[in-house]
């Protein structure tokens, strides 16, 4: 089992917004970075732990503690020419993009990137490494179980 923070915009899919949808799952679309896309693709498998995380807004943070709900599959938005997400080097039989589908386990009082900078034991988490802007990172099993531990409140 593996561990993951993934990075979503609030005016995009909230924690709330991901809590309203059926069955508490989206699929994750839209990531357009190689290497998140090489996490989602090659390592990511159903049942891996995924703290969801509210970025590009006022206060962000981790929002809700969520699970890979899905095998990896093709991205539809890369084929979809209104999409602001379509690629034309894509195609059905060779996809460039793909998506995993994230389900909510539980929403949890938000915990701010501030506060994730004040443990020590948090210091080298890849979403608090200066110049980091991955939408997709794996976490190390000890900080999983950090903030799993000591900073989610409920």
């Amino acid at each position: 089992m593996r561990y993951w923070l993934m990075k979503s915009e609030p005016g995009d899919c909230s924690i709330d917004d991901l809590a309203a949808m059926p069955n508490q799952t989206v699929a994750w679309y839209g990531v357009r970075n190689y290497q998140a896309r090489n996490f989602m693709r090659d390592q990511m498998r159903v049942g891996d732990g995924v703290l969801f995380y509210h970025s590009n807004c006022k206060e962000p943070g981790i929002a809700g503690i969520a699970t890979v709900g899905s095998s990896v599959y093709p991205d539809a938005t890369q084929f979809d020419r209104k999409s602001r997400f379509f690629d034309p080097k894509a195609t059905p039989e060779q996809p460039r993009w793909f998506n995993v589908d994230v389900q909510l386990l539980r929403k949890i009082p938000l915990i701010a990137i501030k506060e994730l900078r004040q443990h020590p034991e948090l210091a080298r988490m890849r979403t608090l490494q200066r110049g980091n802007r991955l939408s997709i990172t794996p976490l190390d099993p000890a900080e999983w179980n950090f903030i799993l531990k000591n900073l989610v409140r409920d």
